[in-house]
């Protein structure tokens, strides 16, 4: 055998598979660093729901304390969805959050169209505009309570006093935002917090066209119109849905607004003010539990829809 055919050491040693205790240290050297913070995430999260699935399925009341506490299997489970407040409170979520993130979505949309054009001082415009997500939403829903909305001193009050002057009119109506339209109240300060959101999500997809799409278009004659339709709305139909599915989960969990505003008063009760009201005011923290672990198993299903458009929009700008 001469030289030629003997095989390099050096190529027996790179096809010779490292040992599996190599392997297996230096996975965990690249997750160790990670092990922290998945711990803290376990205790804060799943713990906390793991008691709540527990104690769902117990009766305890603390206003009945001769009850005691015993197990009573899905009995607060049909005592929940039994109750006509309760699905009342079902009915306004799912009117509460279609709405929200509709008007949100459809003004995020004219709104990111324009930011979409250059001109003078877009910098600031697009600032000013993601301001309102930027506020604390308990602070969102004092301002929009009595900044906005009252009947004294609220600037819609205000504004609508000026319009009817202007008109002629000296006694010009000043409606009671909060107690005559509470869901309206309701649904107008989360949409004015949210809009921003939406904007954002379908400003990336606007700047994300592929610009010899549009190029061909403009040389082919398209006229805006038709560009827009069919060129930026397919391309933003993935966009579209991701800021439809988010906002729809963060809005189902939404407590602040009507806790804030109307107080869950005059139909306007949604699920998470209808597990407090049940918690803190009927001390029945069995069937609070109950109705938690349904809201947790509700968002569960939205989010799972959520990731999928994430993973799918991912694969498609692979592409």
């Amino acid at each position: 055998m001469t030289a030629l055919d003997t095989p390099p050491a050096t190529a027996a040693a790179v096809d010779t598979p490292a040992p599996g205790g190599a392997r297996n240290a230096a996975a965990w050297a690249r997750r160790a660093p990670l092990m922290p913070a998945l711990i803290f995430m376990f205790i804060i999260t799943q713990l906390p729901f793991v008691a709540t699935l527990v104690i769902s399925f117990i009766q305890w009341n603390a206003l009945r304390p001769d009850l005691g506490k015993s197990f009573t299997g899905f009995s607060n489970y049909a005592t929940v969805l039994s109750d006509p407040d309760f699905r009342t409170s079902i009915l306004f979520t799912v009117i509460l959050t279609v709405t929200v993130v509709l008007v949100s979505l459809f003004l995020g949309l004219l709104l990111a169209l324009l930011l979409d054009r250059p001109f003078r001082g877009r910098g600031a415009v697009r600032t000013m505009l993601i301001a309102p997500f930027l506020v604390v939403p308990i602070a969102a829903a004092l301002l929009w309570k009595h900044a906005l909305l009252n009947p004294v001193y609220g600037i819609f009050n205000g504004m609508l006093t000026v319009i009817w002057k202007i008109f002629g009119s000296d006694n010009p109506p000043q409606p009671d935002w909060v107690t005559e339209h509470p869901r309206l109240s309701v649904e107008m300060s989360l949409i004015w917090q949210w809009t921003p959101f939406m904007m954002l999500i379908l400003l990336a997809g606007l700047q994300s066209r592929p610009a010899d799409a549009i190029e061909a278009a403009n040389m082919d004659g398209a006229t805006s119109w038709q560009q827009f339709k069919y060129l930026t709305l397919p391309h933003l139909r993935q966009y579209l849905e991701l800021g439809g599915l988010l906002g729809s989960i963060y809005v189902v969990q939404n407590f602040d607004a009507v806790f804030t505003i109307t107080s869950g008063g005059q139909g306007t009760a949604n699920l998470p003010y209808s597990i407090y009201n049940i918690f803190f005011t009927a001390h029945d923290y069995g069937q609070a539990s109950a109705a938690g672990v349904l809201v947790v198993i509700g968002s569960i299903i939205i989010a799972t829809f959520a990731l999928r458009v994430v993973s799918s929009l991912f694969q498609e700008e692979a592409r």
